[in-house]
């Protein structure tokens, strides 16, 4: 497969599934149509589909022009971003098992979907340029090495967040 045809196809996968993500979460709040199951499952497919992603960027990140003298531009948020989730991921867990005292503190904010949402755009431009030159892109390759810096902020603002309601809790 050529290199333009598989970043399109691999972009084009990635938006269909954030779409999809999204698009599952709204109708199951909207319908009332949510499950434990699904309450479970989504956050570790949403999780899956973000750590691939930038493990990729990182392994194939776009063109050398693009960063130059840094290649570990895209590496630095990337593990930001990784740690958090998995560090949420094991919480969530604990509460979970800690029973409904501990629920509410980890309960997703407008913080963790504005997170969200930076980084699955973000994701999307890096993705679609990656076979472009950085004189071809421009400012749409700054824009996204940018917002995903915003996203992995947000990431590990959020966690801190998160990790404050809990201790208050714990408090109590």
């Amino acid at each position: 497969m050529n290199s333009r045809l598989g970043t399109t196809a691999t972009t084009g996968i990635f938006i269909a599934a954030a779409i999809t993500d999204w698009l599952d979460g709204y109708l199951a709040r909207k319908m009332n149509l949510g499950t434990a199951f699904g309450a479970f499952l989504d956050p570790v497919a949403d999780k899956l589909m973000v750590a691939a992603t930038l493990v990729l960027l990182c392994t194939k990140p776009p063109e050398a022009a693009m960063l130059g003298q840094w290649p570990w531009l895209l590496t630095v948020p990337s593990i930001a971003i990784i740690g958090r989730e998995i560090t949420m991921s094991a919480v969530r867990e604990w509460a979970a098992s800690q029973g409904s005292k501990l629920s509410g503190a980890v309960a997703v904010n407008n913080l963790g979907k504005w997170k969200t949402a930076t980084q699955m755009t973000s994701l999307t431009i890096l993705l679609a340029i990656r076979d472009t030159s950085f004189t071809e892109v421009g400012k749409l390759g700054t824009s996204g090495v940018a917002l995903l810096y915003v996203s992995a902020g947000l990431a590990v603002w959020s966690l801190f967040v998160y990790m404050k309601k809990i201790s208050k809790v714990l408090m109590m």
